[in-house]
């Protein structure tokens, strides 16, 4: 499982022109990303980490400033670039397996107390974010 954690002020993501996620105040905006191999296990620690990741200001995490987290789903992180021009999606997890894997991250950030906005699984979406340093990290498990 990979994401990338990046702090902002605030972000949205639209479907079709209509915002279904959003948080207006600093936390983190996640692109989540599910390998083939990935399981539920790892979506609980995932969560953990996204929830306890002392990068906002002042080393605060979401956990100890009760910010808000904005998860994207994006198998677009499994991308291999390594040969030709045109990536292999062959390591990104089928949707039927991504799916509930994304949803059990989510659950597990709400779960420990976190408000946690979301995008829509599989749609087109129009991500909008203002980061603060900025400071992005890629965080694997």
């Amino acid at each position: 499982m990979r994401a990338v954690a990046a702090r902002v002020t605030r972000a949205d993501v639209t479907v079709a022109g209509a915002v279904v996620g959003a948080i207006d105040e600093p936390g983190l905006l996640v692109l989540l990303g599910i390998h083939v191999d990935d399981d539920a296990a790892k979506a609980v620690t995932m969560a953990r980490k996204l929830h306890e990741l002392r990068v906002l200001r002042d080393e605060e995490s979401c956990a100890t400033a009760n910010a808000p987290l904005l998860v994207v789903s994006q198998f677009t992180l499994y991308g291999d670039t390594k040969k030709g021009r045109r990536p292999s999606w062959t390591r990104a997890a089928r949707p039927e397996v991504a799916e509930p894997l994304v949803d059990a991250v989510v659950a597990e950030l709400r779960g420990r107390g976190a408000t946690v906005a979301t995008g829509r699984f599989g749609a087109m979406m129009a991500v909008s974010s203002v980061n603060d340093g900025p400071f992005t990290v890629l965080v694997e498990v």
